[in-house]
């Protein structure tokens, strides 16, 4: 009940923030600003409002205090947790998206910037959930239903590296009206699901939040888009994902749950090595992956269907993944 209860806050708060935001960030004039070397068509989007990720951070942390009230009474504070850290990645992004729209161009903190405070997050919330005892060092293999013991040192490296990874692979992920939105969305039900499976209400709070939020987001930001999330959205979306797949203990399972993801990022870092190695040459049409099929001929909404699609059914198959989990 508190989960659909959550799922129907979000979605609300969300829609009406909404509607009030888009028009105030047209008044602030924070349009956004279009790479040049990306797809040509892509530049009459030049202007489209930004930072349109504050509405449904907003919505979700409105549904985490008030569905999970309960919890956070009983000293159940991982949802909080996750929101709080994913905020601060939202934060960086709105730094981001801030000296971009105050220059006008798209160029804002530098990378080593984004990196260092990216990575000084990672270790705080990591160490946050290791303290208040709700993140062991068990790297839990989907399936197989087994579990390896990891030192804690060796854990914090490899779960920093995840952490930071991920968000910039969900960051890179939004470069077409509604993916990210929608490629997350499907992440968003399989956490939630496997919250309801384990009895995990209060993250279940928080996923269902996220749903909740992103569903409402996506009746703006769906081709053609009236809004962009900016940085400042997706960078918290990364938090939160990075966040969920430490707080229900199963980090393994981005390889199947975040399976565009990691292609999207694959496909960059592909692309930079070949064209280095080859002087000159490419893989891709463009890259990231959702530009090469652009210039391919794909429109954007083929793409988020496809896209979302593939994610989907990668859930399905995560969700039974981990049925067995804890005798279920």
């Amino acid at each position: 009940m508190r989960l659909t209860l959550s799922c129907a806050l979000s979605f609300l708060i969300t829609f009406f923030v909404g509607r009030a935001l888009i028009p105030w960030l047209r008044r602030m004039k924070a349009g956004q600003s279009i790479r040049e070397d990306g797809p040509k068509w892509h530049l009459t989007k030049q202007g489209t409002p930004t930072m349109g990720g504050i509405m449904f951070i907003v919505g979700i942390g409105a549904a985490v205090l008030i569905a999970g009230w309960k919890d956070l009474k009983s000293g159940s504070w991982s949802a909080l947790f996750i929101y709080l850290m994913a905020l601060v990645f939202g934060l960086i992004g709105y730094a981001d998206d801030y000296e971009k729209v105050k220059n006008k161009r798209n160029l804002g903190l530098t990378a080593l910037q984004k990196f260092s405070l990216q990575l000084a997050v990672a270790l705080a919330f990591l160490t946050l959930m290791r303290l208040t005892g709700n993140l062991s060092s068990n790297l839990y293999i989907p399936f197989a239903d087994v579990s390896v013991v990891l030192p804690w040192p060796l854990y914090l490296a490899f779960a920093a590296f995840v952490m930071v990874a991920t968000v910039n692979a969900v960051n890179l992920t939004d470069g077409v009206d509604g993916l990210v939105t929608g490629v997350t969305i499907p992440v968003a039900v399989f956490f939630t699901a496997a919250a309801a499976l384990w009895g995990f209400t209060d993250l279940g709070v928080f996923s269902a939040a996220l749903l909740g939020g992103l569903a409402a987001f996506l009746i703006y930001n769906f081709h053609p888009a009236k809004v962009f999330m900016g940085d400042t959205g997706s960078l918290f979306l990364g938090g939160a994902v990075c966040g969920m797949l430490f707080a229900f203990d199963m980090p393994l399972i981005m390889l199947l749950v975040g399976i565009i993801y990691i292609a999207e990022t694959l496909s960059d870092v592909i692309q930079v090595a070949y064209f280095k190695w080859s002087h000159g040459k490419r893989i891709f049409r463009m890259a990231p992956l959702h530009h090469h099929f652009e210039m391919g001929g794909w429109s954007e909404v083929k793409l988020f269907w496809v896209f979302s699609g593939i994610t989907a059914a990668m859930c399905l198959l995560a969700y039974a993944g981990i049925l067995s989990r804890y005798g279920r």
